[in-house]
């Protein structure tokens, strides 16, 4: 330890005789079996910088900002052996985002649902660290991510660090979107994190016992009962049915005075509520919310938000002010500042979202990758590449392709273009498909040519099959298994190319692209009733749909912590009833 610390005041000295070379920490242990050092040091602008350890074996340093559905999913899979991993997020907990409107109302407890990062990265193998901060900055050009943490850490107090990386992996989400509609920030609740869920739940109670004083007017409990959900979406429709239930199965029994001038309504400015769901299930939703006394507006847009009014307008251009006592807002989602600013870096400004390829690459960066909330996929056009696909097709460079020529690359073109092969199972393109499996096995036909204006007619309406991904825990959990999986494989495939034919370049795509499986959709609808979108156009309505709900949640959980603890909260529920304490 005398040693240790002499090197500590030595090297302490030669830094405080030049105020202009960067400072360093150095924490120096020793022991029986070697030596283990970190090192932090102090940038010019009063920002620490990150720094990997001498003495482990150079890996290549990934950064991943997210603790989300996304990112929590990349660091389940990834192999942390193989990368120097560190982990930025502003919270240090994964939340199950699809039963925050289970929480609002105390039917599931808000710590039921969440698990320590630490845990989940402790399970891991390799070392990975997670930072406890918010990213305020990316800075593509030197490869560097500014954050800042929650309470001043560094000598200047401000909270500040900067982390280099060679792989950049953001799973940042989303916000929601306002729409830029006044007051909607200072006066209505959103729902997208855990705390959210529970200043609802604090917000409702307190509606509940301020109804219930003695000096208010008959006016004044109406307003204060009054239930606001602005957006008819899976979010708000869940939140609208669990409060109902609240209210009718709990605060009816706890304060039978005030529980006949409750009222629930839900705005939407569209013309159906679940508008992404099958019409047979917005038509039971509507009907069943009719049923029990939810109101739905349909067609009409909210234009201003204040303390005790809310200001909205039908497509005749009507205005109507409701008075509320509590509104929730949820119209979807946006981008978020840092995520805005690194757009406006890159080149994709007009963009609602980080664009990437299908192999999750933000386009234009070949080491930053971008999932779930806060980028989209952007699939190429077979029109944009049509040339270059017959120019491969074209072996022999004849400038006409063979049917034999376009069965071979025929798997490449689906792999590369999923809308494709969604354009041939259709069968809008017969003739094309007709042509190719008559042409199976007989010589003559498989000669048949076709020349590039024929290619070109042939998948003219292809690309009309192209979709986007809807902002979804599945789809978010699905991208980073994939990516963890890249990853894993990095140097593999970059010995032996997986992926499909390069339609521009030479050589294969390392991996094969990302394809989304879709497993199917819930929207509970309260009274123990859900409807179920799942695939192969099977719908399903009522009780049985609930308890399916049940158990794929349950077995959706991230570990069997939280899997017991929602089980328990379920099961307490049915017993007791919910907790209408105001905590």
């Amino acid at each position: 330890m005398r040693f240790a610390s002499f090197i500590f005041d030595g090297v302490s000295r030669a830094l405080n005789r030049n105020s202009m070379v960067p400072k360093f920490v150095v924490l120096v242990a020793v022991s029986g079996g070697g030596v283990m050092a970190y090192s932090e040091s102090q940038s010019d602008h009063g920002a620490s910088i990150v720094e990997s350890s001498e003495t482990a074996p150079k890996r290549k340093k990934l950064v991943v900002l997210g603790t989300g559905w996304a990112g929590t999913s990349f660091l389940k899979n990834l192999d942390g052996s193989l990368y120097d991993v560190q982990v930025v997020s502003p919270r240090n907990y994964f939340s199950f985002t699809p039963l925050l409107p289970s929480v609002t109302c105390g039917t599931v407890e808000a710590r039921s649902i969440v698990e320590p990062v630490r845990k989940i990265i402790k399970k891991k193998t390799g070392e990975i660290r997670f930072w406890e901060a918010e990213c305020f900055k990316i800075d593509p050009v030197n490869k560097k991510v500014h954050c800042q943490a929650n309470a001043g850490t560094n000598l200047n107090g401000n909270g500040e660090f900067v982390v280099d990386y060679d792989y950049l992996v953001i799973a940042m989400g989303a916000r929601a979107n306002t729409f830029n509609t006044p007051g909607v920030v200072e006066h209505c609740h959103f729902l997208k994190e855990v705390e959210d869920a529970q200043k609802i739940r604090k917000s409702v109670i307190e509606s509940l016992e301020k109804a219930s004083l003695p000096n208010l007017s008959e006016e004044e409990r109406k307003r204060n009962l009054q239930f606001v959900i602005v957006g008819g979406g899976p979010t708000g429709i869940e939140f609208a049915a669990e409060l109902h239930d609240f209210l009718s199965e709990d605060v009816s029994k706890l304060y039978p005075n005030i529980h006949d001038l409750v009222r629930i309504t839900v705005i939407e400015a569209g013309e159906h509520i679940l508008s992404m769901f099958d019409k047979r299930i917005t038509s039971f939703a509507e009907q069943k919310f009719k049923r029990d006394g939810i109101e739905v507006k349909t067609g009409y847009r909210v234009t201003n938000v204040s303390d005790k009014t809310i200001t909205m307008m039908d497509r005749s251009k009507t205005v109507t002010d409701l008075p509320y006592g509590m509104a929730v807002w949820s119209t979807g989602i946006g981008t978020r500042p840092v995520i805005r600013s690194f757009m406006e870096q890159i080149g994709q400004a007009d963009r609602r979202a980080l664009a990437t390829d299908e192999w999750m690459r933000v386009q234009g960066l070949d080491n930053v990758y971008a999932l779930g909330d806060c980028a989209t996929i952007y699939q190429r056009k077979v029109m944009e590449d049509i040339s270059a696909i017959f120019k491969v097709a074209d072996k022999d460079n004849s400038g006409t392709l063979t049917i034999k020529e376009i069965q071979d690359v025929l798997g490449d073109i689906c792999e590369r273009y999923p809308q494709v092969e969604l354009y041939l199972k259709s069968r809008a393109m017969g003739d094309l498909v007709d042509l190719l499996n008559d042409a199976e096995g007989d010589e003559k036909k498989e000669d048949k040519e076709l020349s590039i204006e024929e290619f070109k007619n042939a998948l003219a309406q292809v690309d009309s099959q192209v979709k986007f991904l809807p902002a979804t825990a599945q789809v978010a959990a699905q991208q980073g298994e994939y990516l963890a999986k890249c990853f894993n494989r990095m140097k593999e495939c970059e010995a032996n190319p997986e992926g499909p034919l390069r339609m521009r370049g030479a050589g294969r795509h390392r991996f094969r692209p990302f394809r989304y499986k879709h497993f199917g959709s819930f929207a509970p609808l309260g009274g123990e009733q859900t409807a179920a979108e799942l695939p192969g156009d099977w719908i399903s309505i009522g009780h049985s749909s609930q308890w399916l709900w049940y158990s794929v949640y349950a077995s959706k959980q991230v570990s069997w912590r939280t899997r017991a603890l929602v089980i328990s909260d379920w099961t307490r529920r049915f017993i007791f009833g919910r907790d209408s304490s105001g905590i």
